[in-house]
């Protein structure tokens, strides 16, 4: 590149690198779309994030996947009381330390959950009697936030206090039996003096559309509120299926709790299901979030099918080989992002299904699904495990890298696309005694 001066030099490079610290990349003086969840959140003043389990952290996949896409982490279970208090007075924070670790060294914010929950107790708090369970809470509270204090933007302080139902009650727990409705309100209190600097949520799911629960937790809000009780944020977990969809009113829901003047937080966001139904919930959320100003961010739970707590359902937007799904296209197309590899708004998604299977060998099936646009043509790779090795292929035409065990296929004569529309090629994999499945590298469009 050709520079007139070292001071526009200087300037040049100094705006590329504001550019791209907000995920934008300098090309000919122009910006292309971030091609990131967190990247293209991150330009809608958001984040995108995902629930970590510290020991998959390990696993290359999962571990690129996470860095590549996500810019805010939730620890699945290794902040909750059983991990770090198992034991009355006896913290051990080492697995949350991880995630925490590995976020803050690659730039990522980390969301705490969860500090005062009924579930995954340790034996001990619920043989307590209320003077002392009200101690151990309080104590618990001021002993882990302090050891994050600082390192975290948002914490889930109380988590599930309310029944499913249309009851609205209370849920039965040792902290609202012993304690009475009041144990939230201290909660809260105890967590804003400790850090307080970080958000403090409350946490429950089945509270997306307006219902008897959403409506006992709006009370609580607007009650807290208009009592200086600390309260900054409500956590929309967000779990969907087919018999659970994403409510008509999700986004009215989500704009009256911050009409109360708190930030609203997807936490858990999962979708069950496949194909355009499932990329059209997912595009419904994110889309209700970017309309509702203090909706902050979105945390999905988990980052790849194969160890969703819901893995039956393939909820996730990565699916068990690390495969981009339609539902991701549909995610970063909702942000205003365009895929990776993809020239302008062209995009596709590849998805694997195993088909005929024999004593020692097996087909496997590769569907290629277009984005938002159609797309001329198209390319993606997969990877058997050695000492497999794919025999014959067809609906495509492949080329192999020196091992024999990554495969680059492209378009035989299938490459065109109409916007949503799909495509399909398969391939025999000689088994050698490793029933392995093929892994999907990204889908690249044009």
């Amino acid at each position: 590149m050709s520079i007139a001066s070292r001071a526009r030099g200087a300037l040049t490079l100094g705006l590329a690198a504001v550019l791209a610290t907000a995920g934008v990349t300098a090309l000919s003086g122009t910006a292309r779309a971030a091609s990131t969840l967190g990247a293209a959140a991150a330009e809608k003043g958001r984040y995108f994030g995902a629930a970590v389990a510290a020991n998959h952290l390990g696993e290359s996949a999962y571990a690129t996947t996470l860095n590549t896409e996500f810019n805010s982490v939730t620890p699945e279970n290794e902040m909750k009381w059983d991990a770090t208090e198992s034991t009355r007075g006896s913290f051990t924070y080492g697995a949350a330390d991880q995630i925490v670790s590995h976020a803050q060294s690659r730039g990522m914010k980390v969301r705490g959950h969860t500090l005062v929950w009924h579930s995954q107790l340790p034996g001990w708090v619920g043989g307590l009697a209320a003077a002392d369970l009200r101690t151990a809470m309080n104590n618990h509270i001021t002993q882990v936030m302090t050891h994050y204090k600082g390192k975290i933007h948002s914490w889930d302080v109380v988590n599930e206090a309310f029944q499913d139902g249309g009851s609205g009650a209370r849920r039965s727990s040792p902290f609202q039996d012993r304690l009475g409705n009041g144990f939230i309100e201290e909660a809260f209190r105890t967590a804003r003096s400790v850090d307080p600097a970080a958000k403090l949520c409350y946490n429950d799911y089945n509270t997306d559309g307006v219902n008897a629960k959403s409506n006992a937790v709006y009370n609580l809000v607007k009650d807290f509120k208009a009592r200086g009780v600390p309260i900054d944020c409500v956590g929309f977990q967000s779990h969907f299926n087919s018999a659970s969809p994403v409510p008509g009113d999700y986004q009215a829901n989500l704009q009256r709790f911050a009409d109360l003047g708190v930030d609203v937080q997807i936490t858990e966001l999962d979708i069950e299901g496949s194909g355009s139904a499932q990329a059209t919930g997912y595009g419904n959320v994110v889309r209700a979030c970017l309309a509702v100003s203090r909706c902050t961010g979105i945390t999905v739970w988990g980052v790849t099918d194969k160890y969703s707590w819901r893995a039956g359902g393939t909820p996730l937007l990565f699916d068990g080989n690390y495969a981009r799904k339609a539902a991701y296209t549909s995610v970063l197309t909702a942000l205003g992002g365009t895929s990776p590899g993809g020239g302008g708004s062209a995009a596709c998604t590849v998805t694997y299904a195993k088909a005929e299977e024999w004593s020692d060998r097996f087909n496997g099936r590769v569907t290629v699904t277009a984005g938002s646009s159609a797309i001329s043509t198209w390319t993606t790779t997969v990877t058997v495990t050695s000492p497999q090795k794919i025999s014959t292929t067809w609906n495509g035409t492949p080329t192999w890298d020196s091992s024999g065990n990554v495969m680059t296929m492209k378009p035989n004569g299938n490459g065109s696309l109409a916007a949503g529309a799909s495509t399909s090629f398969g391939f025999t994999v000689m088994t050698n005694g490793t029933t392995t499945a093929p892994r999907l590298g990204g889908c690249t469009a044009s």
